[in-house]
């Protein structure tokens, strides 16, 4: 079983093939199929075949699938300062892409 390390949206994220998980919102629709190629690091789960970018590999591509797009729950951000009446709430949602990953090339 290999595994890569990609980054994409200013985090990185450890992926195998197969795994579902939540990134930072890219562009696409449901169903269309993308491709990484910021891969940091490639290996398998012996460890004998590691291969480590200075700072992304070369050839490498993890490809994914997007399964949905959505936005995450409701988090509240409240402002108080106590004995001046000041106070404020706001809300936020920060939107995600659901993907699958396909294959991992290594690139060599």
């Amino acid at each position: 079983m290999s595994f890569a390390i990609i980054k994409t949206g200013g985090k990185q994220y450890k992926v195998s093939e197969g795994d579902k998980l939540l990134i930072e919102k890219i562009g696409g629709e449901a169903g269309t199929e993308i491709a990484f190629d910021q891969v940091l690091l490639y290996g398998n789960a012996k460890a004998e075949n590691v291969k480590i970018g200075q700072p992304i590999l070369t050839g490498a591509i993890v490809k994914a699938k997007i399964i949905e797009q959505g936005r995450a729950d409701k988090k509240i951000v409240f402002k108080y300062k106590s004995k001046t009446r000041y106070k404020k709430k706001k809300g936020h949602r920060q939107p995600f892409t659901k993907i699958e990953i396909l294959s991992i090339k290594n690139g060599l």
